[in-house]
């Protein structure tokens, strides 16, 4: 019996008799929109009288409310430490960007050098004619081309460099010794 109470319950649950909140007006009119109820806060009572506290709390109270010179030191400190650390800071920053503004500028002055100096090495370059060159010291100087047997070499001494006081012998030996022995 108590089954069939419940599905008799569950199946009445969507209907709760012939009230206007729960029925959908098709339609395009619209009824009359009610007034909400109006609100009232409750007046909460306040006692006449504040509770009075001992004289212990007040104190407790006023001591957690004042600040010790102790406290007040340490507060101070921290204060010009943490402005000191933003000042710093800053000085950093504007180094930093000091530097970064003078690195630009050295670099478009580098390229610039570097512009002009490739600009007047390749018009030095151009300004030369081979041709001319070797005209010139062939015809006025009286230079020739090496020919078969004109070139001595000769085996470099152990120096980095050769002082010649004298003509290179047909042969290319510069020195010959009896008591170096190989």
């Amino acid at each position: 019996m108590a089954a069939r109470y419940g599905a008799y319950q569950n199946g009445r649950s969507g209907y709760r008799g012939n009230s206007r909140d729960n029925f959908y007006v098709y339609g395009n009119t619209v009824r009359q929109a009610e007034a909400a109820p109006s609100y009232r806060p409750r007046t909460q009572q306040r006692p006449a009288q504040p509770k009075r506290t001992s004289r212990q709390v007040a104190k407790n109270r006023n001591r957690a409310m004042s600040i010790s010179p102790a406290y007040a030191l340490f507060l101070a400190a921290a204060a010009f430490c943490a402005v000191l650390v933003c000042v710093l800071y800053l000085n950093l920053q504007a180094d930093v960007v000091s530097r970064s503004e003078n690195v630009t500028a050295m670099q478009e002055e580098l390229a610039d050098l570097t512009e002009a100096n490739n600009t007047r090495y390749n018009a030095a370059a151009d300004s030369v004619d081979i041709e001319t060159v070797r005209s010139r010291a062939m015809g006025e100087m009286g230079m020739v081309y090496e020919a078969q047997g004109t070139v001595v070499e000769y085996e470099r001494p152990a120096g980095d460099y050769v002082k010649q006081y004298s003509d290179i012998p047909e042969n290319g030996v510069l020195a010959k010794s009896s008591d170096v022995s190989g």
